[in-house]
């Protein structure tokens, strides 16, 4: 098969009321590209029928190919092991949700073909959701750029196309605790914006829940930043300086007679206080700590449990690296290698 000119990835939990309009618009859109076009369908664990339609969708159209891991491994993960598995001069990474609307990908592509290397999908409107969910997100997108060095634009998620020069480039960071828009920002190239309406859910729930959106954030922050070890010497310093004050001060007080002896209560919540701080310090060293961990490790990024779509040709130049190629219906260890740009 003729290698597309572009690959759309989409990863997919738990998506199963969603999967039929997304083919028909994806469909859609593919039709009015002006090359080839793939869709990289990318099963992260699913609970319900969405491994089974992603299957039924790769039989119906050779363009479409799914992917199954072997169990969840993440969105960001899923992401991924699209990535990796692409092969279009221009990537894009949609949501399977259809709140990114699969038609902003034509003035993506327009983008594209003017030169630009990263074209990201700004959020201008965010219907369905909660006031609540935008002054976090709001709150978070400042947050990072004050605290990091990578460009983090206000209201981007996931959703973009890459050049595959770009995408390259962000293969070659295979870290665990993946945060994958910051990772695009970082690597840099000539990158611009397009604004869309996100569109409400048309099916499922939230795959990000707030406790979910809790550790996307502190995967961002502490991939690109030091600053919560920085904060915490700092706050080491100012607490150890105002304890020499405090002695200081307790010195002057006996030796003019003034001392005296101070209540249990005062000292307890010194005591409190000061454990407190040390235990929280601790917390964020460990979080480093842990991250150092996983990379020593150096498990792979996902396991793939089968595949549909795939030729055979396809297959055992992807799988390089492996002990042998992958048949459909095998397992396979993690994807790390694709077609490089002509």
């Amino acid at each position: 098969m003729t290698a597309p000119t572009y690959s759309i990835v989409v990863p997919v939990c738990d998506e199963e009321g969603s999967l039929p309009e997304l083919e028909r618009r994806l469909l859609a859109v593919m039709e009015k590209l002006d090359a080839p076009s793939e869709v990289i369908l990318v099963d992260d664990g699913s609970t319900d029928a969405s491994a089974r339609l992603l299957a039924e969708m790769s039989e119906r159209d050779a363009r479409f190919t799914s992917i199954q891991l072997s169990r969840n491994f993440g969105h960001q993960a899923a992401i991924t092991a699209g990535l990796d598995f692409a092969r279009g001069q221009a990537v894009v990474v949609l949501d399977a949700d259809l709140q990114d609307p699969p038609e902003v990908i034509l003035e993506m592509a327009a983008r594209w073909r003017d030169g630009y290397e990263v074209v990201y999908a700004i959020r201008e409107e965010r219907l369905g959701e909660s006031t609540f969910k935008r002054l976090t997100a709001s709150s978070f997108y400042g947050a990072l750029r004050k605290l990091s060095d990578v460009d983090a634009p206000a209201d981007v998620g996931d959703f973009r196309l890459v050049d595959r020069a770009a995408l390259e480039a962000f293969k070659l960071m295979r870290e665990r605790n993946r945060y994958v828009r910051g990772m695009f920002g970082w690597i840099g190239f000539r990158q611009i914006g397009v604004r869309y309406t996100r569109a409400e859910r048309i099916a499922g729930r939230t795959k990000y829940p707030f406790s979910q959106m809790v550790k996307l954030a502190t995967d961002a922050i502490i991939g690109f930043s030091t600053a919560p070890l920085r904060f915490a010497l700092k706050l080491g310093f100012v607490l150890s300086s105002l304890s020499i004050l405090g002695a200081l001060s307790a010195i002057v007080l006996k030796f003019t007679g003034a001392y005296t002896v101070p209540g249990w209560a005062s000292l307890i919540v010194a005591v409190a206080f000061l454990g407190g701080v040390q235990l929280l310090m601790l917390g964020v060293v460990g979080e480093y700590v842990a991250r150092i961990h996983d990379e020593v490790r150096g498990r792979p990024l996902y396991l793939v449990r089968e595949t549909h779509g795939l030729g055979d040709d396809e297959r055992s130049q992807r799988s390089r690296g492996l002990e042998r190629p992958v048949s459909e219906g095998e397992s396979s260890l993690e994807g790390t290698t694709s077609a490089h740009r002509a």
